[in-house]
């Protein structure tokens, strides 16, 4: 069966690596990425044993109640209260478009694919991350995890993806994402997925979809 939609995620692959952002995250505040995930494990104490992250992510707990578990979590680690009141723009700093990513979806809408974004992202974040790239331009329907109150690799947010893209199946879509269990939840469905390693790889493996 033919492609004729490609599904992209936002946060390293249509962007720099999220490594980066943590990185600039941790130069700007001093929290570490290991006292970072011990403050989240400490707070999903007070979530009946959910992950904050997941929660944020899925829209069901505020950026601001994030971040108050966060500075209860981490005062104990760090020896006084953080700030944390630039937490999403510090995140964003180090975040950067990339160009030839967005260029291949540029370049495969114009032929007429079927595009999509389907995103694990934060309600209060979105006017942000839209703006680094080209989005209403390219894509015709973003799935964003805060505004549908599911996440990757929930099967039910992909195929609400493809309610979105009405008329296409999964194995006429090819889906890439950095996160090896979204990719393995995705090809699980049938659509054809492609793990985002780095530019190079992944668009090689895009294309090679496309044209079998």
């Amino acid at each position: 069966m033919p492609i004729r939609a490609v599904i992209s995620d936002f946060g390293g692959v249509l962007t720099s690596p999220l490594m980066g952002a943590f990185a600039r995250f941790q130069e700007d505040t001093g929290v570490t990425l290991d006292q970072l995930g011990t403050a989240m494990s400490a707070g999903a104490g007070r979530l009946d044993g959910r992950n904050p992250l997941f929660e944020l992510e899925c829209g069901r707990i505020s950026e601001e109640h994030f971040l108050d578990i966060l500075r209860d979590g981490l005062e104990p680690l760090m020896g006084e209260r953080p700030a944390l009141h630039r937490f999403k723009e510090t995140y964003f700093d180090g975040l950067h478009p990339n160009g030839e990513m967005i260029a291949l979806m540029a370049e495969l809408s114009g032929r007429g694919y079927r595009m999509a974004i389907l995103t694990n992202n934060v309600r209060e974040w979105e006017p942000i991350w839209r703006a680094k790239l080209p989005v209403d331009e390219i894509f015709e329907t973003v799935v964003d995890s805060a505004f549908v109150g599911m996440r990757k690799p929930d099967p039910r947010i992909y195929e609400l993806t493809l309610e979105r893209l009405d008329g296409i199946a999964a194995a006429e879509c090819v889906f890439v994402d950095d996160t090896e269990v979204n990719c393995e939840a995705a090809a699980a469905l049938g659509f054809r997925s492609v793990l985002f390693r780095d530019t190079s790889q992944a668009i090689a493996e895009i294309r090679s979809a496309l044209d079998e």
